[in-house]
């Protein structure tokens, strides 16, 4: 049972705008920074949400690592192709744009892909995703990010959480989204259950003196130190297939950089040789499908419908009474929260009062610094 506060939507989202206005960041920029962390919450990837949202983007931009102005330069526009340079701004508003342009350019020629180079966290990759499917269009993305991910027999930290994320638009009340890291648990959701004093399971990471670690607090000290690593989807061995979450997460990392010319693997971290706190200048890709190019948006609808009614309609497990088809819980907890509003965790709720004390917003909330 929740037992957190909620605050309402409107109320949360006109905080964050504020917040991030206070930050420096123009107002439809910070509209639009604000949908992306509540679009989380609404789904309960609360390691994307509100949680991330002083540590992130507003301690980054005190930090001078992050620019609150975003400038986008295009560095090559096609028909179906657009590379974009972000200045090291906001990765949400810098996506948000791209997303946008590439629905445009399918609109016409049924395909496009867009690349980002020198941008910076953007959020959960299947806001972007989603954005396609509701122009009844195929949504594909990913980013890199900063090391945290061992190769397969390795212990060193060289790939980001590097999420590879589809949305296909169906006829059902959801739509089939996939969002999630190639490794078994990403930073964020360490980051979390550090917040909530939970451990997170010690088969997950990967250290260089082989022992067991499951304290997240310690986990999270450890991979700055680079002392452990995450390991990648299907675990730290070949006998486990960690090979393929290994082999995903390096398409994404490929795909993120090489296009754009990006920097990729250790070059993404927040220092620069001599120490100095730095930009992290992540890459993204972005690709959108039209299917009136193929058969048409109707027959996608209802084919991938029809799939996804057949797996969630086969055989159970013993003990096991429903079968899910990806974006299913999430539109589960959307229905759950949308009159109730955003459940925000202590940490979170004292980040909330003290950005408000900060920046004199007036904000009144129902808790306390108590």
């Amino acid at each position: 049972m929740e037992t957190r506060p909620y605050v309402t939507w409107e109320k949360m989202n006109d905080f964050l705008v504020d917040a991030f206005m206070g930050y420096g960041i123009p107002k439809e920029d910070a509209s639009i920074c604000a949908k992306v962390l509540l679009a989380s919450d609404s789904k309960g990837i609360e390691s994307h949400g509100c949680n991330r949202f002083k540590p992130i983007y507003l301690d980054r931009i005190k930090a001078g690592i992050l620019n609150p102005i975003t400038t986008m330069d295009i560095i090559k526009d096609t028909y179906t192709t657009q590379v974009m340079d972000a200045n090291d701004g906001m990765g949400m508003v810098a996506s948000y744009h791209m997303t946008r342009s590439l629905i445009e350019k399918a609109k016409i020629y049924g395909m496009a892909m867009g690349v980002i180079t020198n941008s910076s966290h953007y959020g959960i990759a299947g806001y972007y995703t989603d954005m396609a499917a509701k122009e009844g269009m195929i949504g594909i993305s990913g980013t890199n990010a900063r090391g945290s991910i061992a190769p397969t027999f390795g212990v060193e930290n060289m790939l980001g959480t590097n999420p590879l994320t589809f949305t296909i638009p169906t006829d059902e009340d959801f739509d089939f989204c996939l969002d999630c890291a190639t490794s078994i648990y990403q930073r964020g959701k360490i980051e979390y259950y550090a917040r909530i004093n939970k451990d997170t399971p010690s088969s997950a990471i990967v250290t260089h003196d082989g022992e067991p670690l499951s304290d997240s607090n310690m986990i999270l000290k450890y991979l700055v130190e680079g002392k452990a690593a995450l390991a990648p989807l299907g675990g730290s061995s070949d006998e486990t297939a960690g090979y393929k979450g290994y082999g995903y997460a390096t398409v994404v990392e490929i795909l993120s950089s090489a296009l754009a010319n990006g920097l990729a693997l250790r070059d993404l971290k927040d220092k620069d040789e001599e120490g100095n706190k730095r930009p992290y200048h992540l890459g993204h890709f972005f690709i959108v499908i039209n299917p009136e190019f193929f058969m048409g948006e109707q027959v996608l609808r209802e084919r991938a419908g029809d799939i996804c009614r057949t797996l969630r309609s086969s055989k159970k497990a013993r003990n096991q009474d429903r079968i899910y088809t990806a974006g299913e819980k999430e539109y589960d907890v959307y229905m759950q929260r949308k009159e109730l509003g955003v459940p925000l965790s202590r940490e979170v709720q004292l980040e909330v009062l003290q950005v408000n004390e900060e920046l004199k917003l007036g904000y009144s909330f129902d808790f306390s610094e108590k």
